[in-house]
Protein backbone atom coordinates (compact mmCIF):
# COMPACT_ATOMS: atom_id res chain seq x y z
CA UNK A 1 0.00 0.00 0.00
CA UNK A 2 1.58 3.09 -0.91
CA UNK A 3 2.01 5.83 1.99
CA UNK A 4 2.16 9.23 -0.07
CA UNK A 5 0.60 9.64 -3.02
CA UNK A 6 0.47 12.49 -5.96
CA UNK A 7 -1.91 15.18 -5.58
CA UNK A 8 -4.95 14.18 -7.13
CA UNK A 9 -3.61 11.31 -8.22
CA UNK A 10 -5.17 7.15 -7.64
CA UNK A 11 -2.34 4.28 -7.94
CA UNK A 12 -4.46 0.98 -9.30
CA UNK A 13 -1.54 -1.71 -9.17
CA UNK A 14 1.18 -0.35 -11.14
CA UNK A 15 -1.40 2.32 -13.12
CA UNK A 16 -1.50 5.75 -12.11
CA UNK A 17 -4.86 7.30 -13.09
CA UNK A 18 -3.75 11.23 -13.10
CA UNK A 19 -6.71 14.04 -11.27
CA UNK A 20 -8.36 10.86 -10.02
CA UNK A 21 -10.94 13.16 -8.89
CA UNK A 22 -12.38 14.04 -12.59
CA UNK A 23 -12.97 9.86 -12.92
CA UNK A 24 -16.63 10.62 -12.84
CA UNK A 25 -19.81 11.52 -15.01
CA UNK A 26 -20.52 15.32 -14.53
CA UNK A 27 -23.65 14.73 -13.42
CA UNK A 28 -22.10 13.52 -9.80
CA UNK A 29 -20.58 16.80 -9.56
CA UNK A 30 -23.76 18.93 -11.26
CA UNK A 31 -25.99 17.11 -8.05
CA UNK A 32 -23.17 17.51 -5.48
CA UNK A 33 -23.21 21.29 -6.16
CA UNK A 34 -27.12 21.35 -5.61
CA UNK A 35 -26.49 19.28 -2.24
CA UNK A 36 -23.24 22.08 -1.13
CA UNK A 37 -26.09 24.62 -2.15
CA UNK A 38 -29.07 23.76 -0.12
CA UNK A 39 -26.51 22.73 2.88
CA UNK A 40 -26.90 18.80 2.42
CA UNK A 41 -24.32 17.27 4.50
CA UNK A 42 -26.11 14.66 6.27
CA UNK A 43 -25.02 11.09 6.35
CA UNK A 44 -25.96 8.84 2.92
CA UNK A 45 -25.87 5.43 2.72
CA UNK A 46 -25.22 3.86 -1.10
CA UNK A 47 -25.57 0.48 -2.09
CA UNK A 48 -23.73 -0.68 -5.07
CA UNK A 49 -25.06 -4.36 -6.31
CA UNK A 50 -25.85 -6.24 -9.64
CA UNK A 51 -29.88 -6.40 -10.01
CA UNK A 52 -29.42 -9.19 -12.29
CA UNK A 53 -27.27 -11.98 -13.74
CA UNK A 54 -26.30 -12.11 -16.83
CA UNK A 55 -28.34 -15.75 -19.05
CA UNK A 56 -26.40 -18.84 -18.01
CA UNK A 57 -24.88 -17.30 -14.75
CA UNK A 58 -25.76 -18.37 -11.65
CA UNK A 59 -23.78 -16.73 -9.63
CA UNK A 60 -20.76 -14.02 -9.37
CA UNK A 61 -17.58 -13.38 -7.73
CA UNK A 62 -16.73 -10.06 -6.03
CA UNK A 63 -13.80 -8.24 -6.90
CA UNK A 64 -12.61 -4.74 -7.42
CA UNK A 65 -12.73 -3.66 -3.46
CA UNK A 66 -8.70 -3.25 -3.18
CA UNK A 67 -9.28 -0.37 -5.87
CA UNK A 68 -12.06 0.71 -4.34
CA UNK A 69 -10.66 1.30 -0.79
CA UNK A 70 -7.50 2.91 -2.24
CA UNK A 71 -9.49 5.61 -4.47
CA UNK A 72 -11.11 6.47 -1.54
CA UNK A 73 -8.41 6.41 0.56
CA UNK A 74 -6.16 8.68 -1.71
CA UNK A 75 -9.32 10.34 -2.90
CA UNK A 76 -8.44 14.50 -3.15
CA UNK A 77 -9.54 17.47 -5.85
CA UNK A 78 -5.96 18.78 -6.85
CA UNK A 79 -5.29 22.48 -7.38
CA UNK A 80 -4.78 21.43 -11.85
CA UNK A 81 -8.64 19.83 -11.18
CA UNK A 82 -9.89 22.68 -9.20
CA UNK A 83 -8.35 24.70 -12.45
CA UNK A 84 -10.43 22.38 -15.01
CA UNK A 85 -13.68 22.66 -13.25
CA UNK A 86 -13.08 26.02 -13.22
CA UNK A 87 -12.42 26.63 -16.94
CA UNK A 88 -16.10 24.81 -17.25
CA UNK A 89 -17.91 28.46 -16.17
CA UNK A 90 -20.21 25.79 -14.39
CA UNK A 91 -19.74 25.58 -10.66
CA UNK A 92 -19.60 28.65 -8.61
CA UNK A 93 -16.14 29.68 -6.68
CA UNK A 94 -17.63 28.49 -3.01
CA UNK A 95 -18.64 25.21 -4.49
CA UNK A 96 -14.92 24.77 -5.67
CA UNK A 97 -13.72 25.85 -2.95
CA UNK A 98 -15.37 23.13 -0.89
CA UNK A 99 -14.45 20.76 -3.27
CA UNK A 100 -10.78 21.72 -3.35
CA UNK A 101 -10.69 20.70 0.64
CA UNK A 102 -12.92 17.36 -0.06
CA UNK A 103 -11.58 14.09 0.88
CA UNK A 104 -13.48 10.87 2.32
CA UNK A 105 -14.47 10.69 5.49
CA UNK A 106 -16.67 7.97 5.42
CA UNK A 107 -17.33 3.97 6.29
CA UNK A 108 -17.33 1.37 3.86
CA UNK A 109 -19.01 -1.75 4.95
CA UNK A 110 -17.93 -4.76 1.54
CA UNK A 111 -17.68 -8.26 0.67
CA UNK A 112 -13.77 -9.41 0.76
CA UNK A 113 -12.64 -9.95 -2.96
CA UNK A 114 -13.10 -13.65 -4.31
CA UNK A 115 -16.57 -14.04 -2.22
CA UNK A 116 -20.13 -15.33 -4.33
CA UNK A 117 -22.39 -13.59 -4.23
CA UNK A 118 -25.86 -13.12 -5.83
CA UNK A 119 -28.63 -10.62 -7.58
CA UNK A 120 -29.55 -7.91 -5.22
CA UNK A 121 -26.90 -8.41 -2.48
CA UNK A 122 -24.79 -5.72 -1.95
CA UNK A 123 -20.95 -6.16 -3.15
CA UNK A 124 -20.47 -2.99 -0.66
CA UNK A 125 -22.53 -0.24 1.58
CA UNK A 126 -20.82 3.31 1.43
CA UNK A 127 -21.79 5.60 4.49
CA UNK A 128 -20.34 9.23 4.46
CA UNK A 129 -21.84 12.89 4.26
CA UNK A 130 -24.06 12.93 1.09
CA UNK A 131 -21.69 15.19 -1.72
CA UNK A 132 -18.54 12.44 -0.75
CA UNK A 133 -20.78 9.30 -1.13
CA UNK A 134 -22.65 10.88 -4.09
CA UNK A 135 -19.53 11.41 -6.11
CA UNK A 136 -17.73 8.29 -5.85
CA UNK A 137 -20.17 6.53 -7.93
CA UNK A 138 -19.00 6.44 -11.01
CA UNK A 139 -15.69 5.48 -10.03
CA UNK A 140 -16.58 2.88 -7.48
CA UNK A 141 -18.91 1.07 -10.21
CA UNK A 142 -15.92 1.46 -12.61
CA UNK A 143 -13.53 -0.45 -10.60
CA UNK A 144 -15.48 -3.30 -9.81
CA UNK A 145 -17.60 -3.75 -12.87
CA UNK A 146 -14.53 -4.77 -15.09
CA UNK A 147 -13.03 -6.83 -12.43
CA UNK A 148 -16.30 -8.54 -11.37
CA UNK A 149 -17.25 -9.01 -14.83
CA UNK A 150 -13.93 -10.57 -15.58
CA UNK A 151 -13.96 -12.77 -12.50
CA UNK A 152 -16.96 -14.58 -12.80
CA UNK A 153 -16.53 -14.99 -16.62
CA UNK A 154 -13.01 -16.99 -15.99
CA UNK A 155 -14.43 -18.77 -12.90
CA UNK A 156 -16.54 -20.28 -15.89
CA UNK A 157 -13.47 -21.93 -17.57
CA UNK A 158 -12.36 -23.19 -14.64
CA UNK A 159 -15.34 -25.15 -13.68
CA UNK A 160 -15.39 -26.47 -17.54
CA UNK A 161 -11.56 -27.18 -17.63
CA UNK A 162 -11.83 -29.99 -14.73
CA UNK A 163 -8.26 -28.79 -12.87
CA UNK A 164 -6.40 -28.50 -15.92
CA UNK A 165 -4.72 -25.40 -15.91
CA UNK A 166 -5.83 -22.29 -17.88
CA UNK A 167 -3.29 -19.64 -18.79
CA UNK A 168 -5.08 -15.87 -19.61
CA UNK A 169 -3.75 -14.69 -23.02
CA UNK A 170 -5.82 -11.74 -23.75
CA UNK A 171 -3.67 -8.66 -22.78
CA UNK A 172 -3.94 -7.26 -26.37
CA UNK A 173 -7.36 -7.38 -27.26
CA UNK A 174 -8.64 -5.89 -23.38
CA UNK A 175 -9.79 -2.35 -23.70
CA UNK A 176 -6.65 -0.48 -22.92
CA UNK A 177 -3.67 -0.77 -19.99
CA UNK A 178 -6.08 -0.71 -17.17
CA UNK A 179 -8.67 -3.46 -18.28
CA UNK A 180 -5.37 -5.74 -19.64
CA UNK A 181 -3.91 -5.49 -15.88
CA UNK A 182 -7.49 -6.31 -14.19
CA UNK A 183 -8.43 -8.96 -16.61
CA UNK A 184 -5.16 -10.78 -15.64
CA UNK A 185 -5.68 -10.58 -11.93
CA UNK A 186 -9.31 -11.06 -12.04
CA UNK A 187 -8.10 -14.29 -13.88
CA UNK A 188 -5.78 -15.14 -11.45
CA UNK A 189 -8.46 -14.91 -8.73
CA UNK A 190 -10.84 -17.23 -10.67
CA UNK A 191 -8.59 -19.94 -10.57
CA UNK A 192 -6.63 -19.73 -13.79
CA UNK A 193 -2.85 -20.29 -12.76
CA UNK A 194 -1.02 -18.58 -15.31
CA UNK A 195 -0.73 -15.39 -17.68
CA UNK A 196 1.17 -14.03 -20.66
CA UNK A 197 0.83 -10.55 -18.98
CA UNK A 198 4.45 -9.76 -17.54
CA UNK A 199 3.90 -6.62 -15.97
CA UNK A 200 0.81 -8.21 -13.97
CA UNK A 201 3.04 -11.31 -13.43
CA UNK A 202 6.08 -9.54 -11.89
CA UNK A 203 3.43 -6.84 -9.99
CA UNK A 204 1.24 -9.71 -8.64
CA UNK A 205 3.35 -13.15 -9.00
CA UNK A 206 1.63 -14.62 -11.10
CA UNK A 207 2.98 -17.36 -12.52
CA UNK A 208 4.03 -16.10 -16.78
CA UNK A 209 3.87 -18.26 -19.63
CA UNK A 210 4.19 -17.93 -23.07
CA UNK A 211 5.05 -19.99 -26.36
CA UNK A 212 5.67 -18.24 -29.75
CA UNK A 213 3.82 -16.57 -32.68
CA UNK A 214 3.26 -17.77 -36.15
CA UNK A 215 5.29 -14.80 -37.21
CA UNK A 216 8.37 -16.58 -35.20
CA UNK A 217 7.99 -19.78 -36.96
CA UNK A 218 7.85 -18.28 -40.29
CA UNK A 219 10.82 -16.02 -39.96
CA UNK A 220 13.17 -19.10 -40.14
CA UNK A 221 13.59 -20.74 -43.80
CA UNK A 222 12.41 -23.93 -42.43
CA UNK A 223 10.07 -24.77 -39.41
CA UNK A 224 13.06 -27.19 -38.01
CA UNK A 225 14.97 -24.07 -37.61
CA UNK A 226 12.55 -22.21 -35.30
CA UNK A 227 11.68 -25.15 -33.00
CA UNK A 228 16.08 -25.56 -32.87
CA UNK A 229 16.25 -22.60 -32.32
CA UNK A 230 13.95 -21.64 -29.61
CA UNK A 231 14.79 -24.98 -27.60
CA UNK A 232 18.60 -23.62 -27.63
CA UNK A 233 17.11 -20.59 -25.88
CA UNK A 234 14.82 -21.92 -23.85
CA UNK A 235 15.80 -25.78 -22.90
CA UNK A 236 13.39 -26.14 -19.64
CA UNK A 237 10.58 -24.01 -20.76
CA UNK A 238 9.84 -24.39 -24.58
CA UNK A 239 6.50 -25.06 -25.87
CA UNK A 240 6.36 -25.87 -29.75
CA UNK A 241 3.75 -23.72 -31.98
CA UNK A 242 2.72 -26.94 -34.57
CA UNK A 243 -0.12 -25.45 -36.40
CA UNK A 244 1.95 -22.55 -38.60
CA UNK A 245 1.87 -25.51 -41.95
CA UNK A 246 1.03 -28.82 -41.32
CA UNK A 247 0.59 -29.89 -38.09
CA UNK A 248 0.91 -33.53 -38.13
CA UNK A 249 4.27 -32.64 -39.66
CA UNK A 250 5.41 -30.52 -37.35
CA UNK A 251 4.56 -32.95 -34.12
CA UNK A 252 7.04 -35.37 -35.69
CA UNK A 253 10.06 -32.20 -35.61
CA UNK A 254 8.68 -31.75 -31.79
CA UNK A 255 9.88 -35.28 -31.00
CA UNK A 256 13.30 -34.73 -32.80
CA UNK A 257 13.54 -31.64 -30.69
CA UNK A 258 12.04 -33.47 -27.42
CA UNK A 259 15.12 -36.26 -28.24
CA UNK A 260 17.66 -33.80 -28.59
CA UNK A 261 16.80 -31.68 -25.12
CA UNK A 262 16.49 -35.44 -23.53
CA UNK A 263 19.83 -35.92 -24.67
CA UNK A 264 21.39 -32.95 -23.12
CA UNK A 265 18.99 -33.43 -19.99
CA UNK A 266 16.76 -31.17 -20.64
CA UNK A 267 13.05 -31.84 -21.62
CA UNK A 268 10.05 -30.42 -23.87
CA UNK A 269 7.72 -28.89 -22.31
CA UNK A 270 4.65 -28.79 -24.63
CA UNK A 271 3.25 -28.46 -27.58
CA UNK A 272 0.68 -25.75 -28.79
CA UNK A 273 -2.35 -26.53 -31.08
CA UNK A 274 -4.13 -23.14 -32.27
CA UNK A 275 -6.43 -23.83 -35.12
CA UNK A 276 -8.04 -26.61 -36.96
CA UNK A 277 -10.33 -29.44 -35.66
CA UNK A 278 -8.77 -29.66 -31.79
CA UNK A 279 -10.09 -32.68 -31.13
CA UNK A 280 -9.05 -35.12 -33.98
CA UNK A 281 -5.74 -33.10 -34.10
CA UNK A 282 -5.10 -33.38 -30.11
CA UNK A 283 -5.39 -36.78 -30.55
CA UNK A 284 -3.23 -37.66 -33.41
CA UNK A 285 -0.29 -35.46 -32.03
CA UNK A 286 -0.79 -37.18 -28.35
CA UNK A 287 -0.32 -40.49 -30.05
CA UNK A 288 2.79 -38.90 -31.91
CA UNK A 289 4.20 -38.34 -28.56
CA UNK A 290 3.12 -40.93 -26.86
CA UNK A 291 4.60 -43.28 -29.46
CA UNK A 292 7.89 -41.85 -29.12
CA UNK A 293 8.15 -42.11 -25.84
CA UNK A 294 7.33 -38.07 -24.94
CA UNK A 295 3.88 -38.74 -22.60
CA UNK A 296 4.96 -36.19 -19.90
CA UNK A 297 4.64 -33.52 -22.76
CA UNK A 298 1.65 -31.75 -22.54
CA UNK A 299 -0.75 -30.54 -25.50
CA UNK A 300 -1.69 -26.86 -25.00
CA UNK A 301 -5.05 -25.69 -26.95
CA UNK A 302 -5.66 -21.93 -28.30
CA UNK A 303 -7.30 -19.88 -30.13
CA UNK A 304 -10.73 -18.29 -29.98
CA UNK A 305 -11.56 -20.30 -26.55
CA UNK A 306 -13.85 -19.96 -24.21
CA UNK A 307 -15.78 -21.99 -21.61
CA UNK A 308 -18.16 -23.63 -23.26
CA UNK A 309 -15.34 -24.99 -25.77
CA UNK A 310 -13.38 -25.92 -23.13
CA UNK A 311 -16.14 -28.43 -22.30
CA UNK A 312 -17.19 -29.87 -25.44
CA UNK A 313 -13.65 -30.91 -26.15
CA UNK A 314 -12.99 -32.47 -22.84
CA UNK A 315 -16.81 -34.16 -23.40
CA UNK A 316 -15.29 -34.97 -26.41
CA UNK A 317 -12.58 -37.10 -24.98
CA UNK A 318 -9.67 -34.57 -26.43
CA UNK A 319 -6.52 -35.38 -24.79
CA UNK A 320 -5.22 -31.74 -24.07
CA UNK A 321 -3.84 -30.72 -20.92
CA UNK A 322 -4.13 -26.73 -20.64
CA UNK A 323 -5.82 -24.51 -22.03
CA UNK A 324 -4.97 -21.15 -23.39
CA UNK A 325 -7.71 -18.17 -23.28
CA UNK A 326 -8.02 -15.06 -24.52
CA UNK A 327 -10.17 -12.57 -26.16
CA UNK A 328 -13.14 -14.38 -24.95
CA UNK A 329 -12.66 -14.23 -21.27
CA UNK A 330 -10.91 -10.37 -21.03
CA UNK A 331 -14.10 -9.32 -22.94
CA UNK A 332 -16.80 -11.40 -21.44
CA UNK A 333 -17.89 -11.98 -25.26
CA UNK A 334 -21.56 -13.91 -23.99
CA UNK A 335 -21.48 -11.60 -21.29
CA UNK A 336 -20.02 -7.59 -21.68
CA UNK A 337 -21.51 -6.36 -19.10
CA UNK A 338 -23.76 -6.28 -15.59
CA UNK A 339 -26.56 -4.30 -13.93
CA UNK A 340 -24.66 -2.64 -11.75
CA UNK A 341 -26.07 0.42 -9.87
CA UNK A 342 -24.83 2.08 -6.37
CA UNK A 343 -28.31 3.58 -5.32
CA UNK A 344 -28.94 6.00 -2.33
CA UNK A 345 -31.09 3.55 0.24
CA UNK A 346 -30.59 6.28 3.61
CA UNK A 347 -30.17 9.81 4.12
CA UNK A 348 -30.21 12.31 7.07
CA UNK A 349 -32.12 8.83 9.10
CA UNK A 350 -34.55 8.74 6.50
CA UNK A 351 -35.33 5.69 5.05
CA UNK A 352 -34.99 5.92 0.50
CA UNK A 353 -35.92 3.86 -2.20
CA UNK A 354 -36.69 3.76 -5.93
CA UNK A 355 -40.11 2.55 -6.76
CA UNK A 356 -39.49 2.37 -10.76
CA UNK A 357 -40.66 -1.06 -12.18
CA UNK A 358 -38.30 -3.08 -11.89
CA UNK A 359 -35.61 -1.30 -10.19
CA UNK A 360 -37.10 -1.59 -6.59
CA UNK A 361 -34.44 -0.70 -3.96
CA UNK A 362 -34.04 -2.08 -0.91
CA UNK A 363 -33.72 0.49 2.08
CA UNK A 364 -31.51 0.92 4.86
CA UNK A 365 -27.85 -0.65 5.35
CA UNK A 366 -27.86 -4.24 5.25
CA UNK A 367 -26.44 -7.42 5.88
CA UNK A 368 -26.19 -10.46 3.98
CA UNK A 369 -26.35 -13.94 5.88
CA UNK A 370 -25.66 -17.07 4.63
CA UNK A 371 -26.76 -20.54 5.54
CA UNK A 372 -24.33 -23.70 5.00
CA UNK A 373 -25.65 -27.20 4.82
CA UNK A 374 -24.18 -30.78 6.61
CA UNK A 375 -22.36 -30.97 3.33
CA UNK A 376 -20.63 -27.78 3.97
CA UNK A 377 -22.44 -26.25 0.93
CA UNK A 378 -24.33 -23.12 0.66
CA UNK A 379 -28.08 -23.46 0.90
CA UNK A 380 -29.53 -19.87 1.22
CA UNK A 381 -28.68 -16.48 1.89
CA UNK A 382 -30.75 -13.37 3.93
CA UNK A 383 -30.94 -10.29 3.26
CA UNK A 384 -31.47 -8.36 6.44
CA UNK A 385 -31.24 -5.04 7.91
CA UNK A 386 -27.52 -4.34 9.34
CA UNK A 387 -28.57 -4.30 13.15
CA UNK A 388 -30.71 -7.32 12.98
CA UNK A 389 -29.12 -10.23 14.76
CA UNK A 390 -27.52 -12.83 13.10
CA UNK A 391 -30.36 -15.46 12.27
CA UNK A 392 -30.51 -19.20 13.54
CA UNK A 393 -28.32 -21.24 11.37
CA UNK A 394 -26.46 -19.05 9.32
CA UNK A 395 -22.88 -17.26 9.42
CA UNK A 396 -21.77 -13.75 10.37
CA UNK A 397 -23.22 -10.79 7.78
CA UNK A 398 -21.09 -11.00 4.26
CA UNK A 399 -20.47 -7.46 4.33
CA UNK A 400 -17.89 -6.17 7.05
CA UNK A 401 -16.53 -3.15 8.53
CA UNK A 402 -13.51 -2.42 6.02
CA UNK A 403 -12.93 1.19 6.01
CA UNK A 404 -13.81 3.73 9.10
CA UNK A 405 -13.59 7.65 9.01
CA UNK A 406 -11.71 7.11 5.48
CA UNK A 407 -9.44 4.90 7.03
CA UNK A 408 -8.58 1.09 6.12
CA UNK A 409 -9.37 -1.07 9.34
CA UNK A 410 -6.73 -3.85 7.70
CA UNK A 411 -4.19 -4.15 4.83
CA UNK A 412 -5.01 -5.40 2.41
CA UNK A 413 -4.86 -9.50 1.85
CA UNK A 414 -2.39 -10.58 -0.97
CA UNK A 415 -3.49 -11.66 -4.05
CA UNK A 416 -3.04 -15.77 -3.96
CA UNK A 417 -5.29 -15.19 -0.45
CA UNK A 418 -8.05 -14.03 -2.68
CA UNK A 419 -7.67 -17.02 -4.90
CA UNK A 420 -7.35 -19.34 -1.96
CA UNK A 421 -10.80 -17.51 -0.74
CA UNK A 422 -12.77 -17.72 -3.76
CA UNK A 423 -11.52 -21.79 -4.53
CA UNK A 424 -13.37 -22.40 -1.27
CA UNK A 425 -16.40 -20.44 -2.05
CA UNK A 426 -17.08 -21.75 -5.59
CA UNK A 427 -16.65 -25.55 -4.29
CA UNK A 428 -18.64 -24.74 -1.25
CA UNK A 429 -21.71 -24.03 -4.08
CA UNK A 430 -24.29 -26.74 -5.10
CA UNK A 431 -23.43 -28.38 -8.47
CA UNK A 432 -26.08 -27.37 -9.91
CA UNK A 433 -25.74 -23.28 -9.60
CA UNK A 434 -22.29 -24.18 -11.44
CA UNK A 435 -23.49 -25.58 -14.86
CA UNK A 436 -22.51 -23.70 -18.02
CA UNK A 437 -26.08 -23.41 -19.13
CA UNK A 438 -29.06 -23.05 -17.62
CA UNK A 439 -27.65 -23.05 -14.22
CA UNK A 440 -30.32 -23.46 -11.26
CA UNK A 441 -31.01 -20.40 -9.09
CA UNK A 442 -29.92 -20.17 -5.43
CA UNK A 443 -32.48 -19.18 -2.96
CA UNK A 444 -32.42 -15.91 -1.18
CA UNK A 445 -34.86 -14.47 0.99
CA UNK A 446 -35.53 -11.18 2.59
CA UNK A 447 -35.58 -10.64 6.25
CA UNK A 448 -38.91 -9.46 8.05
CA UNK A 449 -37.47 -6.58 9.19
CA UNK A 450 -36.26 -5.79 6.12
CA UNK A 451 -39.81 -6.19 4.48
CA UNK A 452 -41.41 -4.39 6.86
CA UNK A 453 -39.23 -1.23 6.54
CA UNK A 454 -39.20 -1.32 2.99
CA UNK A 455 -43.27 -1.27 3.34
CA UNK A 456 -43.25 1.65 5.93
CA UNK A 457 -40.59 3.56 3.49
CA UNK A 458 -42.80 2.87 0.44
CA UNK A 459 -46.09 3.90 2.04
CA UNK A 460 -43.84 7.19 3.45
CA UNK A 461 -43.05 7.91 0.22
CA UNK A 462 -45.95 7.78 -1.66
CA UNK A 463 -47.84 9.90 1.16
CA UNK A 464 -45.26 12.33 0.93
CA UNK A 465 -45.83 12.48 -2.72
CA UNK A 466 -49.23 12.86 -3.15
CA UNK A 467 -49.29 15.79 -0.64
Amino acid sequence: MPSEDPPGSFVSGPLLLHEAALFTDLYELTMAAVYFRRHMHEPATFSLFVRRLPPDRAFLIAAGLEDVLEFLRTFRFSQQAIARLRSLSRFQSDFLDFLENLSFTGDVHAMAEGTVLFADEPLLEVTAPMIEAQIMETALINFCHCQMLITSKAVRSVIAARGRPIAEFGLRRTPGTDAGMKSARSAFIAGCELTSNVLAGTEWAIPLTGTMAHSYVTAFPREADAFDAFAESFPDSTVLLLDSYDTIAAARKAVDVARRLAAQGHRLAGVRLDSGDLVTLSRKVRDILDAAGFSDVQVVVSGGLDELAVEQLLSAGAPIDAFGIGTRLNVSADAPYLDMVYKLVSYAGRDVLKLSEGKETWVGSKAVYRRRGSDGRFEGDLLALRDEPVPDGFEKSLLEPVMRAGHLLRPHPPLSQIREHSAAQVASLPEELKKLRAAGEYPVRISGGLRGRQERAKEETERTERA
